[in-house]
């Protein structure tokens, strides 16, 4: 559960070092994608910064808008019909689960001191089908992008060529890792369903083996 995890992320860390023990929680942020391991790999001391598309519901309804002209409450319901937004989206097309996902990254990146409120959000739902269109016709497009810097964490729809890598399309997601030595990292793949999270859960057990 990611709101655990971004909200009392110091205090995970302190009952790892009293009980000798150790917290993983790759699924937390991009389901299969192995962001937090990468992290690990290369030493949270050498990540400057990190970026991505963190929800695949948000992602889908920007993809579907430019595609199609479509409006949001339009391509909405196409989501909900599909399964892939819930009946309740809020927590999706507002930020909110965007924003938990980046607290964790900035936690780990940072070492500690991130929560939901120390989130810069901003969400999908007032994006007009002009703006798009008109994003469409200067080769860009628009993606709800989550990011950590030196300067904190934000969420908020982000301008993106329509070629670069962070511009991928429907229920995908995608990390940016920004690094001292191996430059930028790009990891992409399905950030969401059972199986995936299933494959992150799974992955987490063997690291502890």
């Amino acid at each position: 559960n990611k709101g655990p995890v971004a909200e009392r992320y110091d205090d995970l860390r302190a009952l790892e070092r009293d009980s000798d023990g150790e917290v993983r929680f790759e699924a937390t942020v991009a389901g299969a994608i192995p962001a937090l391991a990468t992290i690990d790999g290369i030493g949270a001391e050498r990540v400057t910064a990190a970026r991505g598309v963190l929800n695949g519901t948000a992602n889908f309804i920007l993809t579907r808008m430019a595609a199609e002209g479509l409006g949001y409450e339009h391509v909405l319901s196409e989501a909900q019909d599909l399964g892939v937004a819930e009946a309740d989206p809020t927590f999706d097309v507002e930020g909110t689960d965007a924003a938990l996902k980046c607290a964790i990254l900035a936690n780990v990146i940072h070492g500690g001191g991130y929560s939901l409120s120390d989130v810069d959000v901003q969400g999908i739902t007032d994006i007009p089908p002009s703006a798009l269109d008109l994003a469409g016709e200067d080769g860009r497009t628009v993606r709800l992008i989550g990011e950590v810097t030196a300067d904190g964490a934000r969420v908020g729809p982000r301008l993106v060529p329509e070629n670069d890598a962070l511009a991928v399309s429907g229920t995908m997601n995608i990390v940016q890792l920004e690094t001292e030595h191996a430059g930028r990292l790009n990891i992409s793949g399905r950030g969401a369903g059972g199986r995936e999270t299933a494959t992150a859960v799974l992955a987490d057990v063997d690291r502890l083996e």
